[in-house]
């Protein structure tokens, strides 16, 4: 007789943590799958998952509960707010936490679930949907050595690198931070050189294609300014998304005494973006913000 498949619960049905959900299911996994979105739901159901009404329900029969959301305050209503899942978990189940926060966070997370006898995994990641999509994320995790063993065959599925960077939570919300710290001043970078470029009347698509075979490349140019000539500012990740990790990297740096100018600078051309009434779009709208300050002209969407 055949064992049962492993069972997972994600909570959060996003453009990240669908994609997630559905690598599980390529591996094997049941997945049930849980999100404020009905018609998230709906669409993962009909893909063959399985969906349930609370993170409670999700979780009550999983082996490991990946937690897809926004931020560490959605991270703690999703453990311990009503129909949270910290006991709706097997005992030895592992909560494998993607959110981006405060390192300081994710420890007293990690403490609190711990002490009931289960595992918690801090596992932020990295890619973008396409790569969630395709199993193909960077996960930078940190967490006790039955941690990584309960989760493993679940990073395994949605993963194509796995860092273990610690024994203890803290460590990849922390590697987390400095990836963002990167990312959002290349965007801002790269949005400001499009905006540059277009107030010199350049071809703006031949802008793109010789600094991306130049050495003023990013990973961040060549992924976001296809947004900007497209004139498509639909979100894969919002402006509100680097509006908190900055402002997080701003808190943490403050504490400790530790100057990072350009990521503060960056964080400002975010918020002037938001407060621009763009905070739910593509965060390639910082060119915009760039475009109304200077006078120039970026392509409209078709």
């Amino acid at each position: 007789m055949s064992s049962a498949p492993p069972r997972a619960a994600v909570i959060g049905l996003g453009s990240m943590g669908y994609g997630m959900a559905r690598s599980l299911l390529r591996a094997g996994f049941a997945v049930v799958g849980c999100d404020v979105s009905a018609a998230a739901m709906q669409r993962f159901e009909a893909e063959g998952g399985e969906v349930a009404r609370t993170p409670a329900e999700a979780a009550a029969d999983a082996d490991v509960v990946v937690c897809v959301v926004v931020n560490a305050a959605q991270t703690e209503g999703v453990l311990y707010g009503a129909e949270g899942v910290a006991e709706a978990m097997p005992p030895g189940a592992v909560f494998v936490s993607s959110a981006t926060m405060d390192p300081e966070i994710a420890r007293r997370l990690a403490a609190r679930l711990e002490a009931a006898g289960r595992h918690y995994l801090d596992a932020p990641v990295s890619g973008g949907a396409v790569r969630a999509a395709q199993g193909e994320l960077t996960v930078m995790a940190s967490g006790t050595p039955a941690a990584f063993a309960a989760a493993n065959a679940a990073l395994q599925a949605m993963a194509a690198k796995v860092y273990a960077l610690g024994d203890a939570a803290g460590a990849g919300a922390a590697f987390k931070i400095i990836n963002q710290l990167l990312a959002g001043v290349h965007i801002a970078a790269a949005s400001e050189a499009m905006a540059f470029a277009a107030k010199q009347g350049l071809d703006l698509d031949k802008v793109y294609e010789v600094i991306t075979a130049s050495a003023g490349n990013s990973w961040m140019f060549e992924n976001r300014v296809p947004h900007i000539l497209a004139g498509d500012y639909t979100p894969h990740s919002s402006i509100e998304i680097f509006v908190k990790d900055l402002g997080i990297v701003q808190d943490m740096a403050r504490a400790q005494r530790c100057p990072t100018p350009l990521a503060a600078a960056a964080l400002q051309m975010y918020l002037a973006a938001a407060g621009a009434g763009m905070g739910g779009d593509d965060d390639a709208s910082v060119a915009r913000v760039y475009a109304q300050l200077s006078g120039a002209q970026l392509p409209q969407k078709k």
